[in-house]
């Protein structure tokens, strides 16, 4: 089985970004399954139903979320319509939506779930003893299982990859917007990069334009971001999954420039 997974998608520079380049990626490296980051895809806070159809659209086969998916209070309604578009599995159980998602791909079943950091983050449950919960019921029948960690801390995310080695076929990090270079197949079997990066304008702080967070980090004063515009780019991985043990075979990293 072959994941193609989509670092955040930001703002419509991102939704463009991706809808532009999907299909070539599809060609080339015939995915499977199909995941996404999207919590950011509407003005670079939140999501809307409007945009999240979209982007179901484009050929995303399942799309999660972290802290600030509901930055936008249309999605609340929709989230518990839409079994495809994951909350982290960490937050309370009140919350609206699915926490996670199984499906079947290239004849592998499969098992996807987004959890939530808690170092620097917004107080949530334990990344940790979710997982295992989630291993222990919901996934219990899946060996392919595949988790976006969205973290702040590289530690955390380190971490939680390490703790849960062996137990999911990639531990696929996001939130912080820049790509790092430490892919890797853990000693058990499971796929990792500390964060899997930003679709949408990098010509940018992390998505927002430059000058309006200098200010914020010079005077100290709140101010209303907005997404930039330039430097298009779509960073994703590509993993191999045996589909019989769940085992990772390979992961590489994709970036590629927007023409």
């Amino acid at each position: 089985m072959r994941l193609l997974f989509i670092g955040d998608i930001n703002a419509r520079g991102g939704r463009e970004t991706l809808d532009c380049m999907l299909g070539g990626l599809r060609e080339e490296f015939a995915p499977d399954l199909v995941v996404a980051n999207g919590e950011n895809a509407a003005h670079g806070l939140g999501l809307t139903p409007r945009i999240a159809d979209e982007i179901f659209g484009m050929g995303v086969d399942v799309m999660t979320g972290g802290n600030h998916l509901f930055d936008k209070k249309e999605i609340f309604d929709y989230l518990p319509e839409q079994p495809r578009l994951l909350r982290p599995a960490n937050m309370p159980s009140i919350v609206p939506g699915a926490s996670s998602y199984t499906g079947e791909a290239g004849g592998v079943r499969y098992f996807v779930a987004t959890l939530v950091g808690r170092t620097f983050m917004t107080p949530s449950d334990c990344p940790f003893r979710a997982f295992d919960r989630l291993a222990g019921n919901d996934a219990a029948d899946f060996a392919v299982r595949i988790i976006d960690f969205h973290a702040e801390a590289t530690s955390e995310k380190k971490a939680l990859a390490r703790y849960i080695d062996g137990r999911a076929s990639a531990v696929i990090c996001t939130h912080t917007h820049v790509q790092t270079a430490d892919e890797q197949i853990l000693p058990n079997g499971t796929a990792f990069i500390t964060d899997v990066g930003m679709t949408g304008p990098h010509d940018s702080v992390i998505g927002v334009q430059s000058e309006i967070v200098i200010q914020r980090f010079l005077t100290g004063l709140p101010a209303r971001f907005e997404p930039a515009e330039g430097g298009l780019k779509l960073q994703a991985v590509v993993v191999d999954i045996d589909g019989a043990t769940g085992r990772a075979r390979s992961i590489e990293r994709i970036s590629r420039n927007h023409e």
